[in-house]
């Protein structure tokens, strides 16, 4: 059963204001990254806020700033216009220590022509004693600003009950348990948002040659022929400790959440550069995290290595045996088989056997291959069920766990992938002593 959001409110403003701070404070999250570097957030970002019983979405964008016409900032600001277009109503957000500036100014004169409701938010007024700083912005002709303290959390309270006094009150779905959640993972720059806007069909997040573009994992719904699809861009994974510092430090901590959050994950390898063995870490990741795995290889329109020698290469290596798929987000070639290959996927994830089918199953395993022994007992595998899904989970009761080895546990996790068809998906299996 999905949840009826009321609104969208975009969180708009010039560089290092505060836009990051206040969301995770209204929200009563920590979902966006914060940094004391200007231009940390460059993507929308969107985070659910719950206030009074109303439920509503606030649009984190990055810093606009007309004046800079480098590629990377202008791109922010077409991301920024967008949620502003998109949205209900809009926070604008200025730093009252620093004053009224020429960018709150310039940026003032886009939402006077967006037609939103607009609050303008006087951050960083940590001391009632600057409340007065306020009254400044006064001149942006947008109404009275409101004093917060996105730190602090002073006057956030009060900004929440404008919001949603300012919401029209219309509704749409939140994406329900049934939805597929879909997270793109792999090294920097190996093209995981070109995909993503190619599947969407338009410009969701920001492309770039820069490796380290993306910086929080992004979530976007995709309606497919009646099935849901989350796609939650991330950002890239680097190959050493010591290179993740400060910004990509949090970036990656979201890139693993968001993993653990999903149901299917796309390891993206860049086919111009060929397979490295840093992608097949990240498909380990994938696989720990306890997502299905599906291997992308991307940018197929420029690629160096054959399909069928990356396929016995990565198969032999990876032990959920992922389906291997090669897709180039530029021509558009692929697209839609790896779509349905993300929805078979989930079908398999949400695999269920019955327990005389198990029962079966194991009886053949018994007569297959002995279990292994010690000190002259042997494991003897008594009898199963399965316990869950998503993923597959079963539970096999056999005379003395401890006899259980690693290799015979890998050893029947494929011989139960091998007869249900499970490729690419995890199986978790617990084995119980029962004497």
């Amino acid at each position: 059963m999905t949840t009826p959001l009321g609104g969208t409110v975009a969180v708009v403003g010039f560089p290092n204001v505060g836009k990051s701070t206040l969301v995770n404070r209204l929200s009563a999250t920590r979902e966006t990254v914060v940094h004391e570097q200007a231009g940390v957030t460059r993507d929308r970002k969107e985070v659910v806020c719950d206030w009074r019983d109303k439920r509503f979405t606030l649009v984190d964008t990055g810093g606009v700033d007309i004046a800079d016409d480098s590629p990377i900032t202008q791109a922010i600001g077409v991301q920024a216009r967008a949620a502003i277009d998109d949205a209900d109503a809009v926070l604008f957000v200025v730093d009252a220590r620093a004053g009224l500036t020429p960018g709150d100014e310039e940026i003032a004169q886009i939402l006077r022509t967006s037609k939103r409701p607009v609050i303008v938010v006087a951050n960083k007024i940590d001391d009632a004693r600057h409340e007065m700083d306020a009254l400044d912005f006064h001149s942006l002709g947008l109404g009275d600003p409101v004093p917060v303290s996105a730190l602090h959390g002073n006057g956030t309270g009060d900004l929440l009950d404008l919001v949603v006094g300012a919401l029209p009150g219309r509704t749409r779905p939140e994406p329900g348990h049934d939805a597929i959640r879909v997270t793109i993972l792999g090294r920097p720059n190996v093209g995981k948002s070109s995909l993503l806007n190619a599947l969407l069909g338009r410009e969701r997040v920001i492309v770039s040659e820069v490796p380290g573009t993306t910086r929080d994992a992004i979530d976007t719904t995709l309606e497919r022929d009646g099935t849901t699809l989350v796609l939650v861009d991330t950002a890239g994974l680097r190959r050493k400790r010591r290179h993740r510092q400060g910004i990509e430090y949090f970036s990656e901590l979201r890139t693993r959440r968001a993993a653990e959050r999903a149901d299917v994950a796309l390891v993206l390898i860049d086919s111009s550069e060929g397979i490295v063995d840093h992608d097949l870490t990240v498909a380990d990741i994938a696989r720990r995290a306890g997502c299905s795995t599906l291997l992308v290889l991307a940018k197929w329109d420029a690629s160096t290595i054959g399909i069928e020698d990356a396929r016995a290469r990565l198969q032999e290596k990876l032990r959920q045996r992922p389906s291997l798929l090669a897709v180039s987000a530029k021509t558009g070639r692929g697209l839609g088989r790896l779509l349905d290959a993300i929805e078979e996927l989930f079908k398999r994830r949400m695999f269920r056997v019955t327990t005389s089918d198990f029962n079966e199953f194991l009886e053949e395993l018994r007569s297959g291959r002995p279990g292994p022994s010690k000190q002259g007992r042997r494991l003897r595998l008594k009898y199963g069920t399965q316990v869950e899904v998503r993923p597959p989970r079963f539970r096999v009761f056999v005379n003395d766990a401890g006899l259980v080895t690693r290799d015979y546990a890998y050893w029947v996790e494929n011989r139960i992938r091998d007869r249900f068809e499970l490729e690419g998906t995890p199986v978790v299996i617990d084995f119980v002593g029962q004497r």
